[in-house]
This record gives structure tokens, C-alpha cells and sequence, in this order.
């Protein structure tokens, strides 16, 4: 769970980092503390995709039907 006392203290890790450097204790908890924050943030992005009717994890195939090769198309490619 992302708390306001583990933002503080990403915060405040982050900062020393930047500044003084970090001791390796330090490091490990910085570490960490990116881990659940990361972790927390994966998981509520997956929920709100699978409230929207996504499922996260299947592959949905792209097939272009005028022989191009890339994914994205710009605003004047025409099909």
C-alpha cells in the first residue's frame, strides 16, 4: 500500500542520494521501498484495465492489411 510515509521517504532517499550519496543499508531500503511502490502501482493499473474489460497478459495481434511492418501508425497513413 502507498502510504504518504512511504512517499516521504522515497522522497527522502532520493534526495540524499542526489546530494550525499547513500549508505548501503540506505540502498537496500531505497530498493525496497521502489519495489512496493512499483508493485502497488502494477497491480492498481491491472485492476482498473480489468474493470475496463481488458485482461492484461493476452496478447492481442496487430494485422495491417497494406503490407506495412510497424505497429504505430502516424495521422497520414491511409489504409
Amino acid at each position: 500500500m502507498i502510504t504518504d510515509e512511504l512517499i516521504q521517504r522515497i522522497n527522502e532517499l532520493a534526495r540524499k542520494k542526489k546530494n550525499h550519496g547513500l549508505t548501503p543499508d540506505e540502498l537496500v531500503e531505497q530498493k525496497k521501498l521502489y519495489s512496493v511502490y512499483l508493485s502497488t502501482i502494477r497491480r492498481q493499473v491491472t485492476e482498473q484495465l480489468e474493470a475496463a474489460g481488458f485482461k492484461p497478459g493476452n496478447q492481442h495481434s496487430h494485422h495491417c492489411h497494406d503490407g506495412c511492418c510497424e505497429h504505430h501508425h502516424n495521422e497520414t497513413h491511409k489504409h
